[in-house]
């Protein structure tokens, strides 16, 4: 079974023996486009789900199911690809293998693979990993000295939790962004794993006020939007989640132009505007509308959305 969601993402599912028409057509058009062989990771079945987004010049990974291994085989090197992948880990202890050296991976760690090599790496139902495939000259031009640290289990907490985190976001929203998005996206991803692989000074300056800053901002602004309805949401819990200091957090808001407090705001309002518009929420009172957006105090509500639409929410509904 073969789906495409949305352009630039797409979920291939197969459940079956290795060999037949069926399997041959989606191992074509799931794994064979990525120059990988895929079969069992353990018994005689596959049992498979791959997500795979694509997001300017690097791919996103998300393989899930029972049982499946991916294969990179000496007939694949014909391909001419020396992309670097980063696998990291999730649950369970993922063992990757390259060129016959294997190494395993427990939860939150992480190692760097080559495309111009073979190698191979599987999954289980209890063994979990996501990967990042991008150009080696895009991740050498932030980490030089990126291919010393092939094949090492790499682990750092707080890059890698940030990591592990914008992957997750950029996976299911970076291919519904514009062309110039995604490449911002793309470079933001490639100066976080920069930063894990370890670079100099200058190097690792650019990517921590390029790539970290940019990917813990769109990541802050992600848990909020999450969040809107609770009329408890602070700076302080969001800044924690993404390893920041409330002030840290602020300087990001306002780097970017705004503060915490007014991107909340203005998101709530829009939020509050979209549901008086939608013809389903018609029978919802205003002030269900107003708490479900995260506003506790009605009158401060009606007062924010006339500053900001130049209508109250009754005539704007009206309308």
């Amino acid at each position: 079974m073969d789906a495409a969601r949305t352009p630039g993402i797409f979920v291939h599912q197969y459940t079956g023996l290795p060999h037949g028409a069926a399997f041959e057509h989606w191992r074509e058009r799931a794994v064979g486009p990525c120059g990988l062989d895929i079969g069992p990771s353990h018994g005689d079945s596959i049992d498979c789900r791959l997500q795979i987004s694509v997001v300017d010049n690097i791919a996103l990974a998300i393989p899930e199911g029972a049982s499946a291994q991916y294969s990179r085989t000496q007939s694949h090197l014909a391909d001419g690809s020396d992309d670097l992948v980063l696998i990291s880990a999730h649950a369970g202890l993922v063992r990757v293998g390259q060129n016959g050296h294997t190494v395993e991976l427990a939860p939150a760690q992480m190692v760097l693979v080559d495309m111009s090599v073979t190698g191979t790496v599987g999954h289980t139902e209890a063994d979990r990993f996501t990967t990042i495939r991008m150009p080696r000259r895009a991740l050498l031009d932030i980490s030089p000295r990126a291919e010393d640290k092939l094949s090492q289990v790499l682990i750092d907490g707080a890059v890698a939790e940030t990591i592990f985190r914008y992957h997750a976001l950029a996976a299911n929203h970076a291919p519904h962004l514009d062309a110039v998005g995604q490449r911002l996206t793309a470079q933001h991803m490639v100066d976080l794993v920069g930063l894990l692989l370890g670079t100099d000074a200058e190097h690792a300056s650019r990517a921590r006020g390029r790539g970290q800053a940019a990917a813990r901002l769109d990541l802050m602004r992600a848990d909020v939007m999450a969040a809107l309805g609770r009329n408890d949401l602070c700076l302080a819990e969001v800044a924690t989640r993404s390893g920041l200091s409330p002030r840290q957090a602020q300087r990001l808001f306002e780097q970017a132009g705004t503060t915490f407090t007014e991107f909340v705001l203005e998101q709530r309002l829009l939020q509050a505007r979209k549901l008086l518009g939608d013809p389903r929420a018609r029978m919802r009172k205003i002030s269900d509308i107003a708490h479900s957006s995260g506003f506790s105090d009605l009158s401060y509500f009606n007062r924010a959305f006339r500053k900001r639409f130049g209508a109250t929410p009754s005539e704007l509904r009206e309308a």
